[in-house]
């Protein structure tokens, strides 16, 4: 008897992951990340403070290569002035990303190469930031330090360059506080 009633249940679980296929059930998305490493900050970086932590990598959509050596600009405080995302017809570039709170650290790569004059951070739930770079097409790399604060839902000032500039590459470094942040960077 107790037979039959094993092999009932074998028969009805195979059964129903025939008849009901995997995507009728709710999954946990998963994010491939591209590879964990300790957090990149090269000789001449402004930022001192003791970074000391592993971040996963979350390779950029569109690969920008920078010509220019690089040289770092002084480091400018994040002022979370609050702002809205401009009108579409002044909008240049977009790109987002998500990160989980189980992924801990994680460097976003946005490969931007189009030129603006200034980059409107979005955060859709909770994020701790700790800086993003943001390279130009000369090498320069202006730095934003956040200095590890956490920000919630909102539209931000990134960066305002005070006329139109090449931007090549914007990174962030942040770790979700909430189950699942997703960060938008506009240019305008």
């Amino acid at each position: 008897m107790m037979n039959q009633i094993m092999t009932r249940r074998v028969l009805l679980t195979g059964l129903s992951t025939f008849l009901f296929p995997a995507v009728a059930w709710p999954q946990r998305r998963r994010r491939v990340v591209g590879r964990q490493k300790r957090v990149g900050i090269r000789a001449g970086h402004p930022i001192r403070r003791s970074v000391n932590r592993t971040v996963s990598v979350s390779p950029a959509r569109r690969t920008v290569v920078v010509s220019s050596p690089l040289t770092y600009l002084p480091v400018i405080a994040f002022a979370a002035v609050v702002a809205t995302v401009p009108a579409r017809e002044r909008l240049r570039w977009q790109d987002t990303d998500t990160i989980d709170r189980d992924e801990e650290w994680v460097e976003c790569n946005f490969g931007i190469d189009d030129r603006g004059s200034e980059l409107f951070l979005q955060v859709d739930g909770r994020a701790q930031f700790d800086f993003a770079d943001i390279t130009f097409n000369n090498g320069e790399v202006q730095v934003v330090d956040f200095n590890e604060k956490t920000y919630s839902n909102g539209v931000y000032t990134l960066l305002d360059f005070r006329g139109q500039r090449l931007v090549k590459t914007a990174r962030l470094v942040a770790q979700s506080k909430s189950a699942e942040t997703t960060l938008r960077v506009y240019l305008s």
